[in-house]
C-alpha cells in the first residue's frame, strides 16, 4: 500500500438492488490491499423498494465514515432516480458511474449481477489490486453463484469506458 489521500464512494440504489453487497466487497477488496476503511449505510424501506445507499471510504488513514455533500471522488447508482437525489454529493471533478448502469442492463444477462458489473465498472478506476476484489468477491459471496460473480465482475471491469 502506497500513502494515498481518502477516496470517497457513494453507492445507492433501492432495496434489493445489491447496494450494500457492491459497498462491502469494496470494503473488503480495500482492506485486503492494506487501505484504512469507513463505511456507513443507511437503509429506507428497504423491503418496499425504498432508498439505500452506503457511504464508503478508504486511504492510508479515515477518520469519519461519512462522505460531505460535494466530496465524493465516485457515485454509484443502481437507479437513475436515487442518482437524481444523491448527485450533490459528487464533487466537480468526481466521477458519476450512472452510464454504466445502461450498459450493464443491456449487456448482464441475470439482472441480480447488474450491481457486481457495476462494481467491475468502479474497479477499474481505483488503486485496489484484481486479486484483492477477486478474493473480496469470494468472501461475500460465498456460495451465492461465486463463479459467475467473478464473471460479471472482470466483463464490468473490462468494459468499455464511458462518459
Amino acid at each position: 500500500m502506497t500513502d494515498l489521500k481518502t477516496v470517497n464512494i457513494l453507492f445507492c440504489g433501492t432495496g434489493g438492488q445489491g447496494v450494500l453487497s457492491a459497498a462491502e466487497i469494496c470494503g473488503w477488496a480495500a482492506l485486503y490491499d492494506g487501505y484504512h476503511v469507513k463505511k456507513s449505510e443507511v437503509h429506507g424501506m428497504a423491503q418496499r423498494g425504498g432508498s439505500v445507499e452506503s457511504h464508503l471510504r478508504f486511504g492510508t488513514l479515515v477518520y469519519s465514515p461519512l462522505i460531505p455533500k460535494g466530496e465524493a471522488d465516485f457515485l454509484l447508482s443502481f437507479h437513475p432516480d436515487e442518482q437524481a437525489r444523491l448527485v450533490k454529493y459528487l464533487k466537480p471533478s468526481g466521477k458519476d458511474l450512472l452510464p454504466y448502469l445502461q450498459q450493464a442492463e443491456t449487456t448482464v444477462p441475470d439482472k441480480k449481477f447488474i450491481n457486481t458489473y457495476l462494481l467491475g465498472a468502479l474497479a477499474k478506476s481505483l488503486p485496489i489490486k484484481e486479486e484483492s476484489w477477486l478474493q473480496a468477491l469470494a468472501l461475500v459471496f460465498a456460495g451465492k453463484r461465486t463463479a459467475e460473480n467473478k464473471e460479471v465482475f472482470l466483463a464490468g471491469r473490462n468494459s468499455h469506458d464511458l462518459e
